[in-house]
């Protein structure tokens, strides 16, 4: 048993104010691994006090101050890296390929935004003008439980390279990676207030940092419902918001894709993290013409899939985070069959030989169109729909046909051929051919997948405020 009694708070690890205690599981056993001592309001506004304070110097600090502090903070990430993919695989169960991803990730993080900040220009002149952009402040930075230590590590760098100081709000369902990842930050030697990690619930801490009027930020990941939450209470005092929102990603499945290579992009991307990623691909639009052969190849491969715990290698779909996200997942599948959808693979209930633990049967629809639930909400779990069009301005329509725009992905031999699809695609991002992550490149949703963009120049523009000097 884990027992995590601190928070971070003006670069050391304190005792909370608040009381509450929040058991931690292993998903992939039920079995309860830890608590963790829940910060309350108070704890909330003793971070954004420290972050106050420390503010004024840190604002001043040089372009090269920055790039070492992030360098440091690369370095002392990446030597946790064993540690990180442990606590993560225990306490979220992710399979190894996609901890092993995070963990790397989240310290390249802190490099990337380093080579950002060596090639960025603080001041210009416009006419008569000398233009500065000055950090904003505070910033409240708000984490999900699914992507813990990159949304973490890359929320911190970029606020750290914009010269603002940071209060972090992780999922309290997250704690002994958080906790793992905190000591490893103190450890780089960042001045005392600089950033503060307050564990604590959304509706307590969160709201909190929302509200706060020395909070000049929020950046946030997780759904849209929160989303909305955060900006009417960040209204009030006119903070400004960046927010990373859920998605229902269309995979368009060109009728000239070489089908073998498409297929297996389309589970990857698809079942990603264990279809908990608002980056999967969950709406496959596949050509009418190509229709049986598609469905003949992706049934086998779903079926190929081995789902358990991520102790196994060869596993590639772990266990739901948590008792509530399976009783979700089991829900949509269960409304899919409502609906009239048919089930290619997969279905209701725990695969044959894992009793124990939240796993969910790696799942396909057919049947499926585009006005049904499972295909308009975001159910967050292993779990595609199979989607047909007659033509390419059918399937078009059908992609954009979402209240979400996160990312899309397109299928196809012809790559000029998928560049002019993508072009028509209403998405923050789309991959072509399961191209690889760009780390520089912004990301961030249309409508209501969220406000603003993350990563890189736009990702760091959108901690500065613009100031002009006249005269």
């Amino acid at each position: 048993m884990r027992t995590i009694d601190k928070v971070y708070i003006d670069g050391q690890f304190v005792t909370p104010h608040g009381q509450e205690l929040f058991d931690l599981f292993n998903p992939a056993t039920e079995a309860r691994i830890g608590q963790v001592r829940l910060g309350d309001a108070i704890d909330a506004r003793a971070a954004v006090a420290a972050a106050k304070r420390a503010f004024p110097a840190y604002s001043r600090t040089s372009k090269a101050e920055r790039i070492a502090l992030l360098h440091r903070l690369h370095d002392a990430v990446a030597a946790r890296t064993d540690v990180l993919v442990a606590a993560m695989i225990e306490e979220y169960g992710a399979p190894q390929a996609f901890v092993g991803f995070s963990a790397a990730h989240a310290a390249n993080l802190f490099l990337d935004m380093a080579r950002t900040l060596e090639a960025f220009d603080f001041t210009q002149t416009l006419g008569g003008a000398e233009v500065t952009l000055q950090p904003m402040g505070v910033v409240a930075a708000i984490s999900p439980w699914n992507s813990n230590f990159g949304s973490i590590c890359g929320k911190l760098a970029t606020a750290l390279a914009a010269g603002c100081t940071v209060v972090i709000k992780p999922s309290e369902m997250s704690a002994i990676q958080t906790q793992v990842l905190a000591e490893a930050l103190h450890e780089a030697g960042v001045p005392p207030g600089v950033f503060n990690i307050v564990n604590g619930r959304g509706d307590v801490v969160g709201a909190e940092l929302s509200s706060h009027p020395d909070v000049a930020k929020v950046i946030f990941t997780g759904s849209t419902p929160v989303g909305r939450s955060i900006m009417r209470a960040a209204a009030e005092t006119m903070k400004r918001v960046t927010l990373e929102l859920g998605g229902k990603g269309p995979n368009i499945i060109l009728p000239d894709a070489d089908l073998e290579a498409a297929i297996s992009t389309v589970v990857a991307v698809g079942f990603l993290n264990s279809g908990q990623a608002c980056i999967a691909g969950t709406r496959v639009l596949a050509p009418r013409s190509r229709m049986p052969e598609i469905l003949e190849r992706l049934k086998a491969a779903v079926a190929a899939l081995k789902v358990g715990a991520a102790t196994d290698p060869a596993v590639t779909i772990g266990p739901m985070v948590s008792q509530k996200q399976w009783d979700r997942v089991q829900g949509y599948i269960h409304l899919g069959l409502g609906e009239g959808a048919k089930l290619l693979v997969g279905g209701e209930g725990r695969p044959v030989g894992l009793d124990r633990g939240w796993f969910v049967h790696p799942t396909v629809f057919t049947g499926v169109n585009n006005d049904m639930r499972i295909a308009r909400e975001e159910i967050f779990g292993p779990v595609l729909c199979v989607i047909p069009y007659d033509d390419e301005d059918e399937a078009v329509a059908i992609a954009n046909d979402t209240t979400y725009g996160l990312q899309a992905y397109v299928e196809s031999a012809d790559l000029a051929h998928a560049h002019r699809v993508a072009e028509r695609l209403e998405s923050g991002r789309v991959v072509i051919n399961g191209a690889p992550h760009a780390p520089l490149a912004p990301f961030g949703g249309f409508k209501q997948s969220g406000i603003g963009r993350e990563y890189g120049r736009y990702g760091l523009e959108a901690h500065l405020e613009v100031r002009a000097i006249l005269g």
